[in-house]
């Protein structure tokens, strides 16, 4: 059974594309939908872990909206950090699903109990998760990888009964 999701940011939870502004300020763009489904996911009892390699105060933010436990930032040793994420969540890889999208990712991925990559995942990747998804990054790939579990484990319905 999966108990944490982990997210890599540019080009699964966005498109990847970075834009700065005149000012140098960042922008980054998120989809409500996946947006939703993470905290659904955290309503029905489940972790949520973003591990990315960049530093970025809209990633904050956007944990923060989330509710979003574990942000790890600047990571360039991702699976060192979440085997600290598993240990204090007494969790085993088995019980961890991941969506990544790059060569940084790649560690991860192949342990993980479940891993998955947006449409738009790199080609070595796409090539070694189990689940290549139907949407690109940033477009929905968080929503998707949140129902495929939950449909899995036969609780799709507890999604629903959210808002009812």
């Amino acid at each position: 059974m999966i108990h944490l999701l982990v997210f890599d940011v540019d080009g699964c939870l966005t498109d990847g594309r970075i834009t700065y502004a005149s000012d140098g300020q960042e922008l980054k763009s998120f989809s409500v939908k996946d947006g939703l489904a993470i905290e659904a996911w955290s309503r029905l009892g489940g972790k949520v872990a973003i591990i990315t390699g960049r530093n970025s105060s809209i990633v904050e933010r956007r944990a923060k909206e989330l509710n979003v436990a574990h942000v790890h930032q600047g990571v360039k040793n991702k699976v060192a950090i979440l085997e600290r994420i598993l240990e204090e969540e007494h969790l085993a890889w088995e019980n961890v699903a991941i969506l990544g999208d790059d060569l940084n990712d790649q560690g991860m991925l192949t342990k993980a109990g479940w891993s998955f990559t947006p449409k738009d995942g790199a080609k070595q990747i796409r090539s070694l998760v189990n689940t290549v998804l139907t949407c690109k990054g940033g477009k929905g790939a968080a929503r998707e990888m949140i129902e495929l579990i939950l449909e899995n484990e036969g609780r799709e319905k507890e999604l629903e009964a959210l808002w009812h």
